[in-house]
This record gives C-alpha cells, structure tokens and sequence, in this order.
C-alpha cells in the first residue's frame, strides 16, 4: 500500500477539519520555501510557497487513504479551491519525478521515510488583489492596518503558525507587531 504525505506549513496545521489524515503532525518534513504572501479575504496573510524564500523545515501527517486522487481531492476540499483550480494550486509529487522548485530534496525525504507520494497546497502568492509577492515592509503596514475581526484573523493566523515556520517576514511581524507564536491547542 503507498503512503501518502501531505506537507502543512499554517492553518492546515491546527486546522485539518474532515482532511483524512492520520492524527499526528510530524515536524521533520523535507525543507521548503515559503513566506506570508497572500492576501485572503477574511484578512489573513497566509503562507505560500515562495521561491525566494529562505528555507525552513515544514510538517507532515500521513494520509488515510493510498489513492493520490483522493487525497488531492481531499485537500482541495479542506483549503476550498474550487475544481477547476485543482491542477494548478494542488501540488503533487510521487516518487521517481523531481523535486518541486521550492520544496528542497523531496525525493530524498521521502525515500528516508518510505513515502511515496506527497500532496500540498501550491496557492501563489497575491498582494492588492493581483498575484505578487509583497514586501515585508508591506506586509508589517498591512496587518498593522487591519482592525475588528480582520486584525484578530490575521494575528490569530501569524500566533498559531508553527514556531519552526521562522520566516523572514514572521520575523519583521513579531518584531514590529509583538505577534509571537503561540501554541494553538492552548
């Protein structure tokens, strides 16, 4: 039977919902790069994969299923990309292909772990509604700006990101906004 991985970064984390994934979150994935890049319209800047990025070690649960469809349909569900997006902002890898560009020695990771397929969320960055990748100073005067429920999404989002998820723009957050990490299960 494969195994299929699925690689968290943010909310997936301490959120999975109905993603049919075993319980735990490993902290040893493979090494990916990834900042706060997009703009979601309940005001969160969430993480994206970022090919400029400076890397960091990403987490992984282990799929309930051994069908990659399924489990790029399930993922799919969970971050609410609609169908016709599925190509495009679903990553999938099995084993014998490439690395992705910003997911580092995937396939070394994987083989070390007996994994053979692995899924992601691959949404690109967006900025002021057009896809752009924004600058930290634009990012710390962006989440600065927000207030009421949009400003605790958002703080909310940057807290319960996995500490290990140390960013260059988390860095510029916390140093300007005091937005350290928390952990979500408190």
């Amino acid at each position: 039977m494969a195994t299929i991985a699925c690689l968290g970064w943010g909310s997936l984390v301490w959120d999975p919902r109905e993603l049919p994934i075993q319980q735990t979150w490993f902290e040893d994935g493979p090494l990916i790069r990834v900042e706060f890049a997009r703009q979601s319209n309940d005001g969160r800047l969430t993480l994206v994969l970022e090919k400029t990025a400076l890397p960091v070690r990403c987490l992984w649960a282990a799929m309930d299923t051994a069908d990659l469809q399924v489990s790029r349909e399930a993922l799919r569900m969970r971050e609410g990309i609609p169908s016709k997006n599925q190509l495009t902002h679903i990553g999938s890898w099995s084993k014998n292909e490439p690395s992705p560009e910003s997911i580092i020695e995937l396939p070394t990771w994987a083989a070390s772990r007996n994994i053979q397929h692995v899924v992601w969320t691959a949404l690109p960055a967006k900025f002021d509604a057009i896809e752009r990748t924004p600058t930290s100073e634009e990012v710390v005067n962006y989440l600065d700006s927000l207030t009421g429920v949009k400003r605790s999404n958002a703080e909310r989002y940057v807290r319960f990101t996995p500490k290990q998820i140390d960013t260059l723009f988390r860095r510029q957050i916390e140093a300007t906004l005091h937005w350290s990490a928390q952990d979500a299960r408190h």
